[in-house]
């Protein structure tokens, strides 16, 4: 590993992202800020049922990021179906970034954190809390809204508001 490479600190957001909302693209964002690469981590989590493929997601937060400042930071959006230590051992991330919006959140994501950390102590996992603004927001309540044509345009980017219209169509024929 030469100089350049040891400097450069990787971290995984992993998620299910079904849809990726302004909450996720606020943590991506300001994950920015603390690793030189960021690697948008999608899990398949076809026990969650998702709505929107493992494909369909990837692409969703793939278009959503263009117009993202990532601050000079390598962001690659991925998909996994293995345990999420390993996929940041394969990744070679040193961080693991996961969002909270509530003090609910935390008690999972710090049982989580315990889990991954007895499983590879190496890897370090750092929580963000959501930005004021966005601590509401939830892609499982975004869908709810959704499948009863509510608006969530103050929740999701213009381009997973058509892939929701889109699918929608599909769905009722």
């Amino acid at each position: 590993m030469n100089n350049l490479e040891s400097s450069i600190i990787t971290g995984i957001y992993p998620g299910t992202f079904d849809p990726v909302t302004f909450g996720h693209l606020d943590i991506i964002v300001r994950a920015t800020h603390i690793v030189n690469k960021l690697i948008v981590s999608v899990a398949e989590n076809t026990h969650k049922k998702p709505f929107f493929s493992i494909n369909e997601r990837i692409d969703m937060i793939k278009d959503s990021l263009k117009k993202i400042n990532s601050n000079d930071c390598l962001i690659e959006v991925v998909g996994f179906d293995n345990l999420l230590v390993e996929h940041a051992k394969s990744s070679n991330a040193k961080v693991i970034i996961r969002g909270l919006r509530a003090v609910a959140d935390f008690e999972y994501e710090f049982q989580m954190a315990g889990m991954n950390s007895k499983l590879e102590p190496s890897i370090e996992t750092i929580f963000l809390m959501a930005s004021e603004n966005l601590q509401l927001t939830s892609a499982r309540f975004v869908k709810e809204v959704a499948f009863y044509n509510g608006e969530i345009n103050n929740f999701v980017p213009s381009n997973v508001i058509k892939m929701f219209r889109n699918k929608m169509k599909g769905k009722k024929k």
